[in-house]
């Protein structure tokens, strides 16, 4: 279930692909194979969804895309990765944010010392406007995030966990992005400030047009959002579909929500479901 253009759920219409990965594999200092063949797509102007337990691959790819694996004695040792139709994987970070591509890293990552307002401050470093255009776009970034904008003078540090997710998250946006790799947004947050990131994800992405790929483990809440998604496992994309289609797939939801027709199944039940999987078959 693999196709070069995805359709909105609710228009039907084919986009196409803005962010294209094709057959990468990853291998971290010269021996660990860690993605092994993994080839998916972002169309433009949508959100797509990369899904997968902890340990899948899901970070490693989205650095894959951000060209950040070096700092971490990684490489892309086979297959090609192109932005807006042109190949990015021999770019360096800084060339590829210029381009329009941010990556939101798992954990938040503040500066901790700083207030909020000079955290999102340093997201425009890359933007060389003028004091008006920047000014422009913080109240940009206050506007989806108003939490952020009562707490523009606190150190970040002393923030909490989701004031400091939207914190990256508008940082990432001073530097008018037209893609966000977003990493775990939902990690060690609270359900409802959860829905609040994502409503806003999902603001920025119809308002602003700019598109979406999100490495999630919160599957139910990631489907909600998304127009596709990927399920990855061991390095591998072992499913691709509509985010609607995935959602209601009983494999994706007996071993990723532990339901089933049965009901909620228990923990015992979902370890001996990974021993027959059918897309393993």
């Amino acid at each position: 279930m693999n196709v070069q253009t995805a359709a909105s759920p609710q228009s039907g219409v084919a986009s196409r692909a803005y962010l294209t990965v094709n057959n990468i594999e990853v291998i971290y200092d010269h021996v660990i194979l860690v993605l092994k063949g993994v080839s998916l797509e972002v169309p433009e102007g949508k959100i797509v969804a990369l899904l997968g337990a902890n340990g899948a691959g899901k970070t490693t790819t989205l650095k894959a895309i951000s060209n950040l694996l070096r700092a971490e004695r990684g490489d892309v040792t086979k297959g090609t990765i192109e932005f807006a139709g042109k190949r990015v994987d021999r770019l360096t970070p800084n060339d590829l944010v210029r381009m329009g591509v941010c990556q939101v890293m798992e954990g938040r990552h503040c500066f901790a010392h700083l207030t909020v307002e000079e955290n999102l401050l340093t997201g425009a470093f890359t933007h060389k406007g003028t004091r008006a255009e920047i000014a422009e776009a913080l109240e940009k970034v206050y506007h989806y995030f108003p939490r952020i904008k009562q707490r523009r003078g606190s150190q970040a540090g002393y923030t909490s966990g989701g004031e400091q997710q939207m914190t990256a998250i508008g940082r990432a946006l001073m530097a008018r992005p037209t893609m966000i790799l977003l990493d775990e947004p939902s990690m060690g947050l609270a359900p409802q400030i959860v829905e609040e990131i994502f409503e806003i994800v999902r603001d920025l992405n119809t308002n602003e047009r700019v598109s979406f790929l999100l490495a999630e483990q919160n599957t139910m809440v990631a489907l909600r959002f998304a127009n596709y998604g990927y399920i990855l496992e061991n390095g591998r994309v072992v499913m691709d579909g509509e985010a609607r289609d995935l959602a209601a797939n009983e494999d994706v939801k007996e071993f990723y929500l532990g339901l089933s027709t049965a009901g909620r199944k228990s923990f015992r039940d979902v370890k001996h479901y990974r021993r027959r999987k059918r897309w393993l078959a």
